[in-house]
């Protein structure tokens, strides 16, 4: 990529949120253990701020990142994280209400999980930086069926608002085209914690192109509603 297109791909560092969840939250999220993922390719995508990539490694498991943050250094995204989770943190105080605690017990639990995941990324954007590749959706620079499963959390649905459904389906297809067997997408609901206004039509594509989705309940469930995902095996 010439650095013109890279410029033209890359959001300014300003429109990024860098905030992630912790490799349990992800198991959660997902309704997985460390066993069903041992001996899988593993794509995180998009994964931002997230530790899963760093802490699936050193756990043995084979897992990459992607994320259009990604076109920014390491530093810069490790200053917006910090940044980001505490102007997060005062958000929170106001909309306590829209969350359950039963996970993070308090807003300190919870910014001790961003942090904890902001950190361990960061080292390991240091540490292993062939892991964490930069793209723009609806395209991954990835060959077909690289991996095996492919996990997406908190983009496609959550904003409804601003991506629209044709993007969805330009991303679905695009993830599909790197996955050899499952994608699992959480949660199903957006912003506003409202089910997706366009999900039935989506899973119905999904069927058509031969593909079986599940609606899966999971044990998470931090934003009211939130505590779904999307699983999707290719036939």
């Amino acid at each position: 990529m010439s650095r013109v297109e890279q410029k033209s791909t890359k959001l300014d560092l300003e429109r990024i949120v860098f905030i992630g969840r912790t490799f349990e939250e992800y198991l959660k999220m997902f309704s997985l253990s460390e066993e069903e993922l041992q001996g899988k390719k593993i794509l995180d995508c998009p994964a931002g701020a997230c530790s899963f990539t760093a802490v699936g490694n050193k756990s043995g498991l084979d897992v990459t990142a992607c994320d259009i943050a990604y076109y920014h250094s390491g530093q810069d995204l490790k200053n917006k994280g910090h940044q980001d989770i505490e102007h997060a943190m005062e958000h929170m105080q106001k909309a306590q209400n829209n969350y359950k605690w039963d996970y993070f017990k308090d807003i300190e639990g919870l910014r001790s999980h961003r942090l904890s995941a902001l950190q361990y990324c960061a080292k390991d954007m240091r540490e292993s930086s062939k892991r964490y590749i930069p793209v723009t959706l609806p395209a991954l620079p990835f060959k077909n069926e690289e991996f095996d499963i492919l996990l997406s959390a908190h983009f496609l649905f959550m904003y409804a608002d601003r991506l629209n459904y044709q993007f969805h389906i330009e991303t679905i297809n695009e993830l599909l085209r790197v996955t050899k067997q499952e994608i699992r997408v959480f949660p199903l609901v957006d912003l506003e914690g409202k089910r997706y206004e366009y999900l039935d039509k989506f899973i119905s594509y999904l069927n058509n192109n031969g593909c079986t989705v599940e609606e899966v309940n999971v044990p998470y469930e931090f934003q009211t509603n939130a505590n779904s995902m999307l699983k999707i095996r290719k036939g």
